[in-house]
């Protein structure tokens, strides 16, 4: 649909903008470039020819990004771009392509900023509803464990725990706003067990980017809070197969399921 979205006449205006696709190294992440131009369309065209021409081979999604009355400047735009490529990088939920962001805010009167500032909530509202999450911040998780309900503005569950005791497993988890986060110190099996490969990539770079630690007394322990897409995704991880973690995590309060703590959550809507 490259060739529709060209045809539009704001593609052709000043813009920031943002080429996704698959991460061949880590199927839970995306590929994400972000970019800006003073003619968006012209930049497009030069990204999807062949890497041999310089330029990008990984993408198969593209958002762009422009102001509907044509006020964004070149120095915006460079503006935007340096600050997206930093909150990507910090919210660490996608592998970068761009090098080091550069910095541009020095160029910007500080009313341009401040608009700027304003521009960007936009933006990291608007994303996530059609489908792009790299800009998400990771959730904050320290509050106090019995905390249910909201904290800052976040939806918060209450502590679900995992446990394989043959294993020497145990794991504690919450949700906050629609992500699964295990909590630093939870104990997961030593290695993938299953011919299966279900999560295993996901397992295997979570190994090398040594969120799970090296191996001890047959098991491996998070390093710091994780946010997974899913209760499934990180049972999986921490039993080191394929796991429903809907049945698996246990509210620690209640011992009810997460299946049943949820459909409790959505009777009551």
């Amino acid at each position: 649909m490259l060739a529709e979205l060209l045809k539009r006449p704001e593609v052709a205006r000043t813009g920031v903008y943002f080429l996704v696709g698959p991460d061949p190294d880590n199927p839970a992440r995306s590929l994400v470039y972000v970019g800006e131009s003073d003619d968006v369309s012209t930049r497009l065209k030069q990204h999807n020819r062949g890497e041999n021409q310089g330029g990008k081979d990984f993408w198969e999604k593209v958002c762009v990004v422009t102001s509907k009355d044509s006020n964004l400047t070149k120095a915006h735009a460079k503006y935007l771009e340096s600050v997206l490529i930093g909150l990507a990088r910090e919210a660490a939920r996608s592998s970068l392509v761009n090098g080091n962001a550069p910095v541009y805010g020095a160029q910007l009167p500080e009313a341009d900023i401040a608009d700027m500032a304003f521009f960007l909530e936009q933006v990291r509202t608007v994303l996530p509803v059609l489908g792009f999450d790299f800009l998400r911040s990771r959730p904050n998780v320290s509050f106090a464990p019995g905390t249910v309900g909201s904290s800052g503005g976040q939806r918060v569950s209450p502590i679900f725990e995992l446990s394989i005791r043959k294993h020497g497993v145990s794991a504690r988890a919450r949700e906050i706003d629609g992500d699964f986060i295990v909590l630093k110190g939870a104990a997961a099996r030593a290695q993938w067990t299953s011919e299966h490969p279900g999560y295993r990539a996901l397992y295997d770079q979570l190994v090398d980017d040594g969120i799970l630690s090296e191996q001890m007394a047959g098991v491996r322990t998070f390093t710091a809070d994780y946010a997974f897409s899913s209760p499934s995704a990180a049972a999986a991880v921490i039993s080191g197969r394929p796991a429903n973690g809907r049945t698996a995590w246990i509210n620690a309060d209640t011992g009810e399921s997460y299946a049943n703590w949820q459909e409790h959550i959505v009777s009551q809507i």
